[in-house]
């Protein structure tokens, strides 16, 4: 109850919340893109679930944090695993087809489409709520516990834009992509082919800059190009199946 008290402990509670919401943002569209497919009266329920145990996860990522960022190839396998959810929610159906395909789609589907891709963008994002909290554990459940409803918010309103702007699937995608090029030349073995992003020297910063942007800017490409040419083999594979 002391600790109640304390205008510190008010403080930083806020700028958990705050960071969790900048930082949940991608996460919102991973659980919108997963649920979109899911009967109506299902997808608030893939949202709640998937939202839920994402925090938790998070939660328990966050206390080792540190130690699992500086493992080696994790954020490689991480990197590809991102790769592989984009195209797919892309064959899944980016655009029109995304009506058509929603049979194909189950709730355990759902989650599991969460979950995975949450356990790979947390990585990183966890970072930044284990520096707000300090330390203090009670701080972060609760600040994250608190941010659930805010997630679930975003996810329903990116579900709503995305029946009305199906281009916004793609868009979704290629955020995949984006974080996946970063992720991958942020990994540790990858220093000697991007030193720009290991060193503090202004120059070696902007160059930096520089790489993680390019590396996002090509994941995002490669998703959208090879989840459109797959989902247009596959559409294709399915309209001779029909006309055959």
């Amino acid at each position: 109850m002391e600790m109640l008290m304390q205008a510190t402990f008010w403080a930083a509670l806020g700028n958990i919340i705050l960071v969790n919401i900048v930082l949940s943002g991608d996460n919102a569209v991973v659980i919108a893109l997963a649920a979109r497919q899911l009967p109506p009266q299902q997808q608030k329920q893939a949202i709640l679930w998937g939202s839920g145990a994402a925090i938790v996860m998070r939660i328990v990522l966050t206390i080792f944090a540190v130690k699992l960022l500086t493992l080696p190839w994790l954020k490689i396998v991480g990197a590809v695993l991102l790769v592989y959810i984009g195209v797919q929610l892309l064959m899944d159906g980016g655009d029109e087809e995304g009506a058509g395909g929603a049979e194909h789609t189950t709730m355990a589907a759902a989650i599991k489409t969460i979950l995975i891709a949450d356990l790979v963008m947390s990585l990183d994002n966890v970072l930044g709520v284990a520096a707000a909290a300090k330390g203090n554990l009670t701080l972060l459940v609760l600040g994250l516990a608190i941010s659930i409803p805010l997630i679930i918010f975003g996810s329903t309103l990116m579900l709503k834009l995305m029946e009305r702007f199906p281009v916004i699937i793609t868009l979704g995608a290629a955020l995949l992509g984006y974080l996946a090029g970063e992720m991958l030349v942020s990994d540790p073995r990858m220093v000697e082919w991007f030193p720009g992003l290991h060193h503090a020297q202004e120059l070696e910063l902007i160059k930096g800059v520089l790489e993680l942007s390019l590396a996002g800017l090509a994941g995002a490409a490669l998703v959208v190009i090879l989840g459109k040419l797959l989902a247009g083999k596959s559409n294709a594979h399915g309209k001779s199946k029909e006309v055959g």
